[in-house]
Parts: C-alpha cells; sequence; structure tokens
C-alpha cells in the first residue's frame, strides 16, 4: 500500500471527523449520524494501517482520533444541571402526575382507614388498655407529654435530620420493593396508617385531639402526600409485574423502575421540606393557625406544582424516564 496516496485520499474525512469531535455537543441530527459513519471508516483506515503499512506517527494519529470518536459514540453521557432542571421541572411532577390515578385513592383510602383506626381506638377502652397500662396512657397524653414533648425533644436541625432519614426509608421500601407485587408497599402503608390512628384514638380519648391535629397536621399533610405518592406507585409497580400492556414485561418494568428511582429522589426533597417544618415549625412557638397555614400552603403548593407543572410535561409527552439518548434500546415488539 502506497501511504502518501492513502493519506491523500482519507485525509479530509479524518479533518472532517477530528471538526466534528470538537462540537459534538451542538451537532444536528444529520452531523452525528455522519460522525458515526467517519468513525466506522476511520477505524477501518486505522486497521488498514496496522495491518499493511505500519506507520508509528499515522498509526498513533489515527487510534487517537478512533478513541475520541468511539468515546463520542459509545460512551455515557455526563449528567449536566440542565439535566437536574429538566427533571425538577418536567420529569418528577410529571411522573407523580402520571401515577396520580393511583396514589390519589390510596391517599383516600388511607385517611380513611387512620380515622376508623382512631375512633376505634378511642371509643373502646379494652383496645386503649391493650396498647398500654392506663398510667402510661395518661403520661403519652396529658399536656406536656410525650405525644407533645417528641416535637422538641432534640435539637431542631438533628431532629430534622432523623425525620427525614425516616421518612426517606419508608419511601424507598416503597418504590424499590414495588415489583413484588406491591405486598411490601402494603406493610409500610399499614405501619404508618396505624401508628396514626394510635395517636389519633389515644388523643380522643384524653380529650385532646385538637392539640395533635395542630402537632401533626403542619408537616404531616405533606410528608404523608409523600408517602401516598410512593405506595400508589410501588402498586402501580407491582401491577406492571401482572400486566405490563402493549410492551414487553421486561420494557415495562425497566421503564418504569426506573421513573421509579427517579421519583425516589424527587419524593427526598419533598420529605426534606416536610421534615425542616416538623423540625423546626410543629415545635415551635407559632400560634396553631398559623403552623396550620404553613402545612396547607405548602401542600397545595405541591398539589400545583404536579398538577400544573406536571399535567404540562406529561400531555407533552414527558414520562418521568429518563432521556431518550440514555435509555437502551428496545426491540420491537409485536402488537
Amino acid at each position: 500500500m502506497d501511504l502518501d496516496v492513502f493519506v491523500s485520499a482519507h485525509r479530509a474525512e479524518w479533518d472532517r471527523l477530528d471538526e466534528l469531535l470538537r462540537r459534538r455537543r451542538r451537532l444536528s441530527g444529520q452531523e452525528a449520524d455522519e460522525l458515526v459513519t467517519l468513525y466506522q471508516r476511520t477505524s477501518t483506515h486505522l486497521s488498514q494501517v496496522q495491518s499493511s503499512a505500519p506507520d508509528p506517527a499515522l498509526a498513533g494519529s489515527l487510534t487517537s482520533l478512533v478513541a475520541r470518536a468511539r468515546s463520542a459514540v459509545t460512551g455515557p453521557r455526563r449528567a449536566s444541571w440542565r439535566d437536574a432542571a429538566r427533571f425538577f421541572t418536567a420529569g418528577f411532577p410529571a411522573a407523580v402526575y402520571r401515577s396520580r390515578h393511583w396514589w390519589v385513592p390510596v391517599a383516600l383510602l388511607s385517611v380513611v382507614v387512620a380515622a376508623v383506626i382512631g375512633w376505634w381506638i378511642g371509643t373502646d377502652a379494652e383496645v386503649r388498655s391493650a396498647i398500654a397500662a392506663p398510667a402510661e396512657l395518661r403520661e403519652m397524653t396529658r399536656p406536656g407529654g410525650q405525644y407533645e414533648s417528641y416535637y422538641s425533644s432534640h435539637p431542631a436541625t438533628s431532629f430534622a435530620a432523623q425525620v427525614w432519614t425516616n421518612n426517606a426509608q419508608a419511601v424507598a421500601v416503597c418504590l424499590a420493593f414495588g415489583a413484588l407485587l406491591g405486598i411490601p408497599v402494603l406493610w409500610v402503608l399499614f405501619q404508618n396508617l396505624l401508628n396514626l390512628g394510635i395517636g389519633i384514638g389515644l388523643m380522643q380519648s384524653a380529650g385532646r385531639l385538637d392539640t395533635f391535629l395542630g402537632l401533626i397536621l403542619p408537616h404531616g399533610i405533606l410528608e404523608l402526600t409523600a408517602v401516598f405518592v410512593a405506595a400508589g406507585t410501588g402498586l402501580r409497580l407491582g401491577w406492571t409485574v401482572i400486566d405490563p400492556g402493549p410492551r414487553s414485561r421486561r420494557v415495562a418494568l425497566a421503564a418504569e423502575g426506573r421513573a421509579a428511582i427517579g421519583m425516589a429522589i424527587g419524593l427526598a426533597a419533598v420529605l426534606f421540606v416536610s421534615g425542616v417544618i416538623e423540625g423546626f415549625v410543629t415545635p415551635s412557638g407559632l400560634p396553631t393557625w398559623a403552623r396550620l397555614t404553613i402545612g396547607v400552603v405548602s401542600e397545595l403548593l405541591f398539589l400545583a406544582y404536579v398538577y400544573v407543572l406536571g399535567g404540562r410535561a406529561a400531555r407533552a409527552g414527558e414520562t418521568g424516564d429518563v432521556a431518550p439518548e440514555d435509555r437502551p434500546a428496545n426491540v420491537p415488539t409485536a402488537a
């Protein structure tokens, strides 16, 4: 092989590939296709040089060019602040919006269940005696007792961090194990409702339900909403195992699973806000109406975020999955 003729014949292609690599973040679709084609050709040229006319300088130059092209074509895309902004302005709210037919019924049914448990405990002395001895119940429900002192028993910062960690773990269980037909999700949800129902029932029996609600609602509205969203998403993931729809089960679970992972990140941010309210607002000296107002406003802002921003993104085709370029290629399935 005449090396000079070979270089002259292909130099323009190598220069063009180098040019495309230098501005690969601003390529059009046609230019991206051209980059892939030139990468394949240059790889062939490198193989020919190495086998037929081993020239160290040319081989080294082409090796570097091919390596850069391979990284651009097959290498992982680095996350950027633009990805984070897209996630919080479109991906996460759209995922919550799309799951509303699951978590809204879960929320309504859960509130009813917690209220029934509370009414049952509050009106049945035998049930209360099975929970704890009368002296212990009085200690929990009296003014300044355990239910009230719980929120001021630790410094606000560490208490908020502890609350956020505990709630994030519950949300993570719902999302991570939802694929197990939703059974772990139901258990986590029941535990939360049982604890809430016991508090309602015991404080109701002591005639101090208003005090309990004044303590639990400022942070609890947003906190429970996050738990309900996680539970609904986990149940939806479990249902995908049973009925994946038109997609194959593997593809459906992969897509919904990626959306659930994103949901965990978004809900962690929601629970952070709830933890801050629980750590700093709930035990504060603010009047009850002011604390309740903060809780209600935070909930309304979250719902507006989901239904306005998320609804718009969902109607535009956003699903909460990762960006299309980061998804694995799927083999088409028959309808």
